[in-house]
C-alpha cells in the first residue's frame, strides 16, 4: 500500500506543526545551499488594505508591503531591528513604505526586517538593515508601478477592468509576468478587488517571472483577521480598483 507508515505520518505532522507555529503558515522551499533565489518586491493598494483592516488613508499611490526572499522566515532572531540605522531614509520610508495601521510607528518595518530582511541578508548586497531597506526603496522607484498603471490608463475608478487589462499593461512594460492578487468576493459576489502586485527579481536584481502557483511562499502573507486573504486574481471576474474616497 502507498503512503507513509504511521510513524512516518506522525513525523510529517510534527514538522508541519513546527513550520506553522509562527503568525503565518508558510512553506519553506529548499535550495541546495539553503539560499534564496528570488526576491519578491510586493506593493499593495492602500485603499484595498484599509477596506479589509478598517483603517483610513488618503494615500493614492501603491505602497511597499515588503521585499521578500522566496526561502526562509526569521532567519536570525537575534538580529534585532534598530531604527537608528536607517535614520537617513526614514522620511522616504514614511512616504512609500508606511504602516497603514499605525503611521507613526516603526512596527511594520521591524516586522518586515525580522521576518524577511534577516533572510535577504544572506546576500552581501543586502547584509545590513540599511542595505535591505535602501534596496527595496530603489527597486520601488526603478519599477515605478504607479506610473506603469497610470500610463496604461489603469487608474482607480468606479469602473471595472478585466484582469487581462492589468496583466497586459504590466507584462508589456516589464517583459516578465508579475503576480496580481485580489480580494475575492463572498458567495454571489460579482467582482474582485485589486489588492497587491508582486514583481520578482533574481539575486542580481534582474526582473524574472513571478509564479502563480498557490505554493508560492508568500502568496497569503497579507492575511487579515476574519476576512479573506489576498490570492491570485480570477481571470474570469471583473476587477475593481477602488479610488481614494473624497473628503466630505
Amino acid at each position: 500500500m502507498n503512503g507513509l507508515a504511521p510513524s512516518g505520518k506522525m513525523r510529517f505532522i510534527a514538522v508541519a506543526v513546527i513550520l506553522c507555529a509562527g503568525y503565518f503558515c508558510s512553506p519553506v522551499f529548499a535550495h541546495p545551499r539553503g539560499e534564496w533565489t528570488k526576491l519578491i518586491l510586493t506593493q499593495h493598494w492602500p485603499q484595498t488594505f484599509c477596506s479589509m483592516e478598517h483603517c483610513k488613508t488618503d494615500l493614492g499611490n501603491w505602497t511597499l508591503h515588503g521585499l521578500w526572499p522566496n526561502t526562509g522566515i526569521r532567519c536570525n532572531t537575534s538580529w534585532h531591528f534598530n531604527a537608528s540605522l536607517i535614520e537617513d531614509i526614514i522620511p522616504e520610508m514614511e512616504r512609500v513604505w508606511p504602516d497603514l495601521l499605525e503611521p507613526s510607528s516603526p512596527k511594520f518595518w521591524k516586522y518586515e526586517w525580522q521576518k524577511h530582511g534577516t533572510c535577504a541578508a544572506q546576500a552581501e548586497s543586502l547584509n545590513s538593515e540599511h542595505k535591505y531597506f535602501s534596496k527595496a526603496l530603489e527597486l520601488y522607484h526603478k519599477f515605478d508601478l504607479n506610473s506603469v498603471l497610470r500610463n496604461n490608463k489603469i487608474v482607480p475608478s468606479e469602473k471595472y477592468y478585466t484582469l487581462d487589462d492589468v496583466e497586459t499593461a504590466l507584462t508589456n512594460f516589464y517583459n516578465v509576468k508579475p503576480k496580481i492578487q485580489c480580494v475575492h468576493p463572498g458567495k454571489g459576489g460579482q467582482f474582485q478587488i485589486l489588492g497587491q502586485i508582486e514583481i520578482c527579481v533574481d539575486r542580481d536584481f534582474q526582473l524574472m517571472n513571478c509564479e502563480k502557483s498557490t505554493e508560492e511562499i508568500w502568496s497569503n502573507d497579507m492575511s487579515v483577521s476574519g476576512q479573506s486573504a489576498l490570492s491570485v486574481c480570477d481571470q474570469s471576474m471583473p476587477v475593481y480598483y477602488p479610488p481614494v474616497p473624497s473628503r466630505s
